[in-house]
């Protein structure tokens, strides 16, 4: 496969700080890389280099002619005085820019204007591309175009920056955590659009099943240095440890020559021969290669709990509405020591809102809301907290607590306990605005956790902070002395985590599944598979001698048959339309009804066309 992007030497350095030096890797034709590395080891500004979003110090980067990028920025830029169709459509491409103009004539019912685009598109034959984006906003959860982009959240306005990219239809596409923000319904079309795409892919992401199902190589870059691993995230894990362990072999095999040579060099006459030169020179490469280090450096978390009581948290029939929506109907649960439960449910179904009810940051309408006299929550938010970005680390943390108490009773001090964060001296004494956005996250829940909380909330905690910090919480979480609620979008996250869920189904509806989310996806397919085998007649058993047999039935071979006749005459329909619409013989309503007919016409050619596909394989066609 050619390579799409090449990179050669390249070297990033902001003021003292040193990112990466002489990097070398390279994007081939078609695959589905995923970046790793440790927060602030630069991995959101290699992204923004290789979009020419900012500047490096040397090296050179160099993209096949003719390939169009596509750039999903972590923290996406969009003008908050347009509005979302705006938004979306704001490339040269002129087939984008043919379906904004029709768009928008669709939804301000110009009946002219619709005859006048309908034209246009039927002569680019771009109803398919059209059908295309319409199906990516609404499976991000983009319906009004007209609504305003400055009355969108953060996550929102991500969504919408992540649908500009994709309808682009870019060669190749760089996405910094693509995931975040998007619920897990997204999530899963999302990796099945990038799996189905010939697009070139260039990710970070902490989602640990997105990289596995989606990636077919993995770039690690640790050390000032790029590893490149031809597989998934489960080849890199098993490869990554493999080259660890062959790394360390060669540091205790040169740590032991290292010793025998020293002896020598102090017993070295003053005389040096070619053969002494060679040696000494030797002994200074055993230096160096000992002299390397393994060991991943990983957050610390041992934090004490405060003792935690037999009553914890009683919700009794708790209603809340909030203009016009249910958000909880007739809720009641009795929180137990030590659970651990995950919260799942899609955007804007009232997850945040039942965790502000349960730490009283919001009243009920109705019902009783009891919290245990010993409870001390600590709750991490989605939206973290607003650091004056001109304070330097450690005082923040101090503005907290001086001191903290350990898991093990011993107290340590503010400037320590950073150090277990990975914010050495060095960086606990810089301004917040110059850490990277994966170590802000990863302050704020230092300042959560070094308040000895005994009831945690946490309201998507994975957000931009790197897998190495997410394992270790994961771990931490694993023997917390309290109880913890958790709102995340990260699936692997959740299996880690928690024992049971929280399913909010809409209306208020609180179902409680129980066991972790795999669990629960899979409980729920079993069940909707169920509910379609009701609705079906039953089907005769078949004889021994078929079963084996990888033909269609009977039944199957008929509808093969039928679609073949079926997909042909809403082909011929299709045609007959999209002349009809170019005819200019139409009046304005039936304009209109033909327009939005056809989009529906190319869904339904689709479905068909796939399971004649599925059928045609299954028959060996």
């Amino acid at each position: 496969m050619p390579a799409v992007v090449e990179v050669k030497n390249l070297s990033k350095s902001i003021g003292e700080l040193n990112l990466f030096s002489d990097l070398n890797f390279s994007l081939e034709l078609g695959t589905k890389t995923g970046l790793i590395a440790k927060n602030g080891i630069g991995k959101t500004t290699l992204l923004n280099i290789l979009a020419g979003n900012e500047d490096y110090n040397s090296g050179t980067i160099k993209f096949l002619t003719g390939y169009k990028v596509g750039y999903l920025p972590q923290e996406p830029c969009i003008n908050d005085e347009s509005n979302i169709l705006n938004a979306i459509f704001h490339s040269e491409n002129p087939t984008l820019n043919l379906i904004k103009e029709y768009e928008s004539a669709l939804e301000s019912n110009n009946t002219g204007l619709i005859e006048k685009l309908t034209l246009q598109i039927d002569n680019l034959k771009a109803w398919d591309f059209e059908t295309k984006v319409r199906q990516i906003l609404s499976q991000l959860g983009i319906h009004d175009l007209n609504h305003s982009v400055k009355e969108l959240s953060g996550g929102q306005k991500k969504r919408v920056a992540l649908a500009s990219v994709l309808v682009e239809n870019p060669d190749i596409l760089i996405l910094d955590e693509p995931t975040n923000h998007l619920d897990i319904h997204a999530i899963s079309w999302l990796e099945e659009f990038l799996k189905r795409s010939s697009v070139t892919l260039l990710m970070v992401t902490h989602d640990r099943y997105f990289l596995d199902r989606v990636c077919n190589e993995i770039f690690e870059l640790d050390n000032f240095t790029m590893y490149a691993y031809k597989g998934n995230y489960s080849y890199f894990l098993e490869k990554r440890l493999e080259r660890i362990e062959l790394k360390q072999k060669e540091i205790d095999k040169a740590e032991n020559q290292l010793r025998k040579e020293e002896e020598w060099m102090r017993r070295m006459p003053k005389a040096r021969g070619t053969k002494a030169k060679y040696r000494i020179e030797n002994f200074y490469g055993l230096k160096d290669i000992a002299s390397q280090k393994t060991r991943d450096d990983k957050v610390k978390i041992n934090i004490a709990g405060n003792r935690l009581g037999s009553k914890i948290l009683v919700a009794s029939k708790i209603n809340f509405s909030w203009s016009g929506v249910k958000f909880l109907d007739d809720f009641s649960y009795t929180f137990s020591r030590y659970e651990k439960i995950g919260i799942l449910g899609e955007n804007g179904c009232g997850k945040s809102t039942f965790l502000e009810l349960l730490t009283g940051k919001l009243n009920p309408e109705t019902g009783k809301l009891e919290t245990g006299e010993t409870i001390k929550f600590g709750y991490y938010r989605q939206q973290g907290i607003m650091f004056d970005e001109k304070m330097r680390v450690i005082d923040a943390v101090t503005e907290v607590a001086e001191t903290i108490t350990l898991g093990d009773g011993k107290v340590i001090t503010a400037m320590q306990f950073l150090n277990q964060f990975l914010f050495p001296p060095a960086r606990q004494h810089d301004y917040i605005y110059k850490l990277s956005g994966g170590e802000k996250r990863r302050l704020y829940l230092c300042t959560i956790l070094m308040q000895n909380p005994n009831f945690l909330i946490l309201d998507e905690p994975t957000n931009d902070l790197d897998i190495a910090t997410l394992e270790v919480l994961e771990d931490y979480l694993h023997g917390f002395p309290g109880c913890v609620l958790v709102v995340s979008h990260d699936r692997y996250f959740l299996d880690e985590v928690v024992e049971h869920v929280f399913i909010f189904e809409g209306k208020g509806k609180i179902k409680d599944f129980p066991g972790n989310y795999t669990q629960y996806y899979d409980w729920k397919l079993q069940n909707e598979k169920e509910k379609q085998q009701k609705k079906q007649p039953e089907k005769k058993e078949k004889p021994k001698y078929q079963a084996d047999q990888k033909k269609l039935s009977f039944k199957e071979k008929f509808e093969y048959d039928q679609l073949s006749v079926e997909i042909e005459k809403l082909e011929k329909e299709k045609t007959e339309l999209e002349n009809l619409l170019s005819s200019g013989s139409l009046n304005d309503s039936l304009l209109l009804e033909k327009s939005k007919h056809i989009g529906e016409l190319i869904g339904i050619i689709e479905e068909k066309t796939n399971r004649w596909l599925e059928l045609a394989e299954k028959a060996g066609e």
